[in-house]
């Protein structure tokens, strides 16, 4: 039986998963990473902790695999997903990051953005690229390391520096640092690609002075990239009889997490909950501009054949568990933070909005800041635990909402159900509000790590695991389906709550 092997390497923590060719996970490993934060508003990693965590969870997971008595040459590929518009740069002599990877969260570059708004330029950018012009995407995040890192400006000009997300960035030290490449879903995201041409576009590295010798080819996302090297995972007995394997998958992890919820043709919507949340719908292979603050991206693609995708990004999701455990200080560990929000009946009143980092899509409000409204001398922790809860599902309805809207505008009918995975998605008093909320169907699957499963089956499509998504689609199967409880006024008076809260936030 083929086996693959998926590196999902996310905001918060790097994990590999190994799954079989029907999509059951055999062996896993994960490892937190640490977010720095040297000033208000900004947000790192350290480069090489990503790759390190990503490589010796791979490891663990191997070895997993081993003690089950599994022989080593049953792996037939690597599949890689990311997090996404996170930005290194590195030296392609050494391989040695020049500076930090600026995290998609990083607000550092607002004033470059106002300036380019400014300029006339919104209007070109979303033309071009489908996005709004906002420090998330990696272009101004470049130019910043570019401007900031003494030297590197030059050195990117004469081909020295080589730029990537972070699949580009495994990518190059999985094949020893010889191939600078990305795919067409990781490049959508840099505000430097042409989604329709799907090709850099010289006019905005021109107003952006971002040099092209420092970019990475573009392939769609199942192409193999290459081959692994045979010691790359580490050493040991336990790895004996593992040669090099082909990379034969990479997207970003919502474009993963579309096609391995089997998201492959128009309509079918998806929502991943993890430290932020992310809802993609597909619009098959046209791109749809959006009058609701939503994007339009690339989705997953196979080989000549275009793909494109409706977007919607919540900046903290899951993040806003973890703020109460470490910020607060309310909990000790996330998985309490359920129990608490379960002991009171409902949030009392109290509304969270956790524009910690601004807010993103429908709002694009990157002044907006976290606000707790409501409170009473009643109010409790546990209605703030349970509000920090809501606020999760209260922005992705309110992406739904966007996202249903430009659909019937478009002429296609309105979304009949949502598909749900990540961290966040096991909670089930979270699924129920979301369901109570939206008024259709939340569909939970019964493998949730659909974003690992999404390289995966990208992997397995290229080296012939797979004949056709067909066979991947017959794969897919629901856990559990939360079905809308309450009524549809009563939903429509708390989103009418949320959005009171959110114009409070935003106040300025």
């Amino acid at each position: 039986m083929a086996l693959i092997l998926a590196l999902d390497q996310g905001t918060s923590s790097s994990r590999s998963i190994v799954f079989d060719e029907h999509g059951h996970i055999l062996a896993s490993a994960q490892l937190e990473t640490r977010q720095h934060y040297p000033h208000p508003g900004w947000v790192e990693h350290d480069p090489m902790e990503l790759w390190t965590s990503q490589r010796d969870t791979a490891h663990a997971a191997l070895v997993q695999l081993r003690t089950q008595g599994r022989d080593l040459s049953e792996v037939y590929a690597v599949g890689i997903t990311n997090q996404r518009e996170t930005t290194v740069l590195w030296r392609r002599d050494t391989g040695q990051p020049v500076g930090p990877a600026i995290v998609w969260q990083d607000r550092r570059t607002e004033a470059q953005c106002a300036r380019w708004r400014e300029q006339g330029l919104a209007d070109l950018i979303r033309a071009k690229t489908g996005l709004v012009i906002d420090p998330y995407f990696s272009g101004s995040k470049l130019q910043w390391l570019l401007d900031h890192i003494d030297g590197a400006r030059a050195a990117a000009q004469r081909g020295e520096l080589a730029f990537g997300t972070v699949d580009s960035w495994l990518l190059w030290n999985l094949t020893g640092g010889t191939v600078h490449t990305t795919d067409v879903s990781n490049a959508s995201r840099t505000m430097l690609f042409n989604i329709h041409t799907q090709d850099w576009d010289d006019e905005l590295l021109g107003l952006m002075d971002i040099p092209r010798e420092v970019l990475p080819k573009v392939h769609p996302s199942s192409h193999v990239y290459g081959e692994a090297q045979p010691g790359i995972w580490g050493s040991g007995d336990f790895l004996a009889g593992l040669g090099a394997l082909p990379i034969g998958g990479m997207a970003g992890d919502q474009q993963a997490a579309l096609f391995g919820q089997a998201g492959f043709t128009a309509s079918m919507a998806k929502n991943t909950y993890g430290t932020g949340c992310f809802m993609l719908m597909h619009t098959g292979a046209q791109t749809q501009p959006s009058a609701n603050g939503l994007l339009s991206t690339v989705a997953a693609q196979l080989p000549n054949q275009r793909a494109y995708a409706l977007e919607g990004s919540v900046f903290i999701g899951g993040a806003v568990v973890q703020w109460l455990r470490d910020g607060l200080r309310v909990v000790r560990t996330a998985s309490e933070v359920q129990g608490l929000a379960e002991s009171v009946p409902d949030s009392g009143g109290v509304m969270f909005v956790p524009a910690f980092t601004g807010l993103g899509a429908p709002y694009w409000d990157s002044e907006a800041r976290g606000a707790i409204v409501g409170l009473t001398r009643g109010s409790t922790v546990a209605h703030i635990a349970r509000a920090a809860l809501e606020s999760i599902a209260f922005q992705s309805a309110a992406l739904l909402q966007a996202m249903s809207r430009d659909a019937v505008a478009s002429g296609c009918c309105a979304l009949r159900e949502l598909r749900v995975d990540g961290g966040a998605c096991v909670n089930d008093l979270l699924m129920q509000f979301q369901a109570d909320l939206l008024g259709i169907p939340v569909v939970r699957p019964q493998v949730v790590e659909t974003t690992a499963l999404g390289a995966s089956y990208l992997a397995g499509l290229s080296t012939g695991v797979y004949a056709d998504t067909e066979v991947i689609g017959r794969q897919w199967r629901a856990e559990r389906t939360f079905e809308p409880q309450l009524s549809r006024d009563e939903a429509e008076a708390r989103m009418a709550h949320w959005e009171h809260a959110v114009r409070q936030a935003s106040a300025r």
